[in-house]
């Protein structure tokens, strides 16, 4: 039968529940054991994919072409396979099929309530992974306790507890040790009231992970455990880290792995390996190299709507034995010429970062062509990719209104423009060009040389394309289509001619990149990079 584990959180938002259920996963899988993590979040819209990115953060987007919520990356990355729609459920998604249900008279006439209708879609929903042979898996609550949205989680929680058995399920609850300057010392109160919020939900937490700036004391975790009914060594210190990816380590010596372990009545199956994980810490840590990178964006304010990219930099890095200043750089402070100097000059490489809309646009194409003059490492995403394209329209093939359709629906040169088949499309959510699709490669190439391969498949998210009218006079002046997508002839990947790294692409590399196999496209990005510094 498979296992499950529950991990909810209170007192706080933003406590790294995704990063403590990837953490765990990741030890369980280095014990023997088949596990995967789920992610159900409490707001009512059916996916994140219409969410701004100052809302929600970056949009996560799967092989299978679903739009899930960012954690989604940090299971990824972490345990080095693939998600799937099945992996991210909202609550507008549950609603949505409880009332598809009830149109259909699935009900026979019965009134339609939260309980116990909407928890039972919950329940369903937990358990549709385990029909794909995982034997455990990792269920994160969004939210907090205590939030309203959350309510009918935590019920369905305490019914799947009685209809499973508690040798079946685990619930782990991550909670805020605040620190008090002023009186210094550790505050349990706040935790005590959040898993007292638990207990009223009728739910005991059988494991107390404490995020803290300072170690856990003997007797605060005695504390802790007396008022939580608790056993002591389920008391688990998450002590501040330097980096996310430390935070397994960690979690092997506080044991949580092993406590989990004891609870479901499992036994390890073997002593993790964690070699390769230890051997890119080692890297992370002691680069020999440094580099700094331009991430031109216009979500700049919140580094998490550039999350995989963040990450990406990070396993490319630590590959190449090299640290990555990421310096964000907001594209409408790149309008005029003395910005663009000021600004661009110091770095070692460019990358023009995803986006949606008019807003910051002329910025990325400025940048764009300062890269391009000053054969400066260039690294195009989606949108960057698409900018690259009407720069080097406007100002090597003078087409001065040389524009997306996107931008400029009135453009005479639309070098990029809607899909054909998204013309007809009304709704917004869930009908972009989204998911993997194969892209051959061209012999020669810079691509090729990174892929060492000829067919690739990559995810996308957009869209606008490059308009194929223009394909022969743009490539007759030296920006080269060399990825093609075989199916539909869409152009992926340009490449500059005469030029040390010139690479857009359409698609989204970042979000495959993880800590064991870093994206090719990146690794190869920052040793270029690494290669512009030596050569100034």
């Amino acid at each position: 039968m498979t296992k499950y584990i529950f991990v909810t959180g209170g007192v706080t938002s933003s406590l790294g529940k995704g990063i403590i259920s990837a953490s765990l996963a990741k030890l369980l899988q280095a014990r023997g054991f088949n596990v995967t993590i789920q992610k159900f979040d409490p707001y009512i819209n059916v996916d994140p994919g219409t969410l701004n990115p100052y809302e929600h953060g970056e949009c996560y987007v799967t092989d299978d072409g679903a739009e899930t919520d960012l954690d989604l990356g940090h299971y990824e990355r972490f345990l080095n396979k693939p998600t799937s729609q099945a992996n991210n459920i909202t609550t507008g998604l549950i609603y949505q099929t409880v009332i598809n249900k009830e149109r259909a008279g699935d009900y026979l006439g019965k009134t339609v309530q939260v309980i116990p209708h909407i928890t039972d879609e919950i329940k369903r929903r937990i358990t549709l992974l385990g029909e794909f042979g995982f034997e455990i898996i990792i269920t994160e609550l969004g939210g907090t306790v205590g939030d309203i949205e959350s309510l009918p989680y935590l019920e369905a929680l305490r019914q799947f507890r009685m209809d499973r058995g508690p040798e079946n399920v685990v619930t782990v609850h991550l909670t805020l040790l605040p620190f008090l300057s002023a009186a210094q010392e550790l505050k349990t109160k706040p935790t005590q009231h959040s898993v007292k919020e638990l207990l009223e939900a009728g739910i005991q937490p059988d494991i107390l992970v404490c995020r803290t700036e300072k170690p856990v004391t003997d007797d605060i975790r005695a504390k802790l455990a007396l008022f939580c009914n608790l056993k002591t060594e389920n008391v688990i210190e998450a002590i501040d880290a330097d980096t996310i990816y430390d935070v397994p380590l960690l979690m092997l010596k506080e044991r949580l792995d092993l406590r989990v372990l004891e609870k479901l009545g499992l036994q390890s199956r073997n002593e993790p390996d964690l070699k390769n994980w230890k051997k890119f810490l080692g890297h992370l840590k002691n680069p020999s190299e440094e580099v700094r990178i331009g991430l031109i964006g216009k979500y700049n304010e919140l580094p998490d709507a550039y999350k995989s990219i963040h990450e990406a930099f990070v396993h490319a890095g630590a590959a190449n034995e090299c640290k990555v200043e990421v310096v964000a750089i907001h594209s409408e402070h790149l309008e005029d010429e003395a910005d663009i100097k000021k600004q661009l000059k110091e770095l070692d490489g460019i990358l023009v970062a995803p986006g949606f809309g008019e807003r910051g646009i002329e910025g990325k194409i400025r940048s764009i062509q300062f890269a391009r003059e000053k054969k400066l490492p260039f690294f195009g995403i989606c949108l960057g990719m698409q900018c690259a394209v009407v720069e080097f329209c406007r100002n090597v093939l003078k087409m001065k209104d040389a524009s997306s359709t996107e931008v400029n629906p009135n453009t005479k040169n639309p070098v990029i423009d809607m899909m054909a088949e998204q013309k007809k499309i009304k709704n917004k959510g869930g009908t972009m060009r989204l998911g993997a699709y194969r892209c051959e490669l061209k012999d020669k190439s810079i691509v090729k040389k990174c892929y060492k391969s000829d067919i690739i498949s990559e995810r996308h998210r957009h869209r606008y394309e490059f308009n194929n009218n223009y394909l022969d006079l743009i490539q007759e002046q030296g920006l080269i289509a060399t990825g093609i997508n075989p199916e539909q002839q869409l152009v992926e990947i340009v490449e500059l001619k005469n030029h040390p790294w010139f690479v857009g692409v359409q698609f989204h590399p970042e979000l495959k990149s993880t800590v064991e196999n870093p994206h090719p496209l990146f690794v190869h990005f920052i040793k270029a990079c690494i290669q512009q510094k030596t050569s100034k």
